[in-house]
């Protein structure tokens, strides 16, 4: 049903500076893999079969990452470190990766209206992959799909957060309409704590119906004087139906410092279990 997923990825991932300074930030590995690797195996999970990046100037590595090495499966070949390219062979033979570039930096929501020719009509999904998630017995993207079935509207997946944390998000005016599920009324980008209508805030993971991008022509630019997806999702819920999803599993917020250590100790801690 859903076979597309949107990966805006043109930012210039400063709060990593000196290491972004030639290596994408979506590229930084947690553990033995990149961040964007996890977003593309979440959306696999999800039934996506396209995956529509959308990358800036000094963003080639993403490319060559889902491309084959001819080099370096032959130096591997027969070895005993060629089962650690297996995950990443059968992503690049069996799943589409497009590409375009956001030739400049105005927001969110220009990154996604950006993707509309590689999208095109149809209902799409997005990870924003410094958002690293896991979800409790399926992926996050996988749960908003269920409930994308059911509704066949535009979901964002939400989670609450400590009223401290309020200013760095979208926050949802939102009315429970089942079970972790919400039908929003309005939206703030990065509200003052005192004004947030909720403590419900919007993470990097969304699905989208191919309206958004009409509507995100005309959006004028809002916070940091950039186009913000927040102010598209808003008008589009003023028109019809856009849903707030508290997902269950967990987040990790890889564009912070804090976050991507967190993420690593955990996902570590993790793979050692295993073995």
């Amino acid at each position: 049903m859903i076979r597309k997923c949107l990966f805006p990825a043109a930012g210039y991932g400063t709060r990593f500076l000196p290491a972004t300074k030639a290596i994408p930030k979506e590229m930084l590995p947690i553990v033995s893999k990149p961040l964007i690797q996890y977003g593309v195996e979440e959306a696999i999970e999800a039934g996506m079969d396209t995956m529509a990046i959308i990358t800036g100037r000094g963003k080639r590595a993403i490319e060559d990452h889902f491309d084959i090495s001819y080099e370096l499966e032959h130096q591997i070949k027969g070895s005993s470190k060629e089962h650690l390219l297996k995950e990443i062979r059968e992503l690049v033979l069996n799943y589409t990766f497009t590409y375009t570039r956001q030739k400049e930096m105005k927001g969110l929501g220009h990154a996604v209206l950006v993707g509309e020719t590689l999208i095109g009509n149809e209902p799409f999904g997005v990870v924003l992959a410094d958002d690293l998630c896991e979800g409790e017995k399926r992926g996050v993207m996988a749960q908003m799909v269920e409930l994308y079935k059911k509704f066949r509207c535009s979901i964002v997946a939400v989670m609450e957060v400590d009223e401290k944390d309020i200013h760095k998000y979208g926050v949802v005016d939102a009315k429970e309409l089942e079970e972790g599920v919400y039908i929003i009324k309005d939206m703030v980008e990065k509200p003052k704590a005192a004004e947030a209508p909720s403590n419900l805030a919007v993470i990097g993971r969304y699905i989208l119906t191919p309206d958004i991008f009409e509507i995100l022509k005309t959006t004028e630019p809002g916070v940091g004087g950039e186009i913000q997806l927040t102010d598209a999702l808003k008008a589009q819920a003023q028109k019809g139906m856009v849903l707030a999803y508290k997902f269950k599993g967990k987040r990790f917020d890889c564009g912070s410092i804090d976050g991507f250590v967190e993420a690593t100790n955990y996902f570590y801690n993790k793979d050692k279990e295993k073995s």
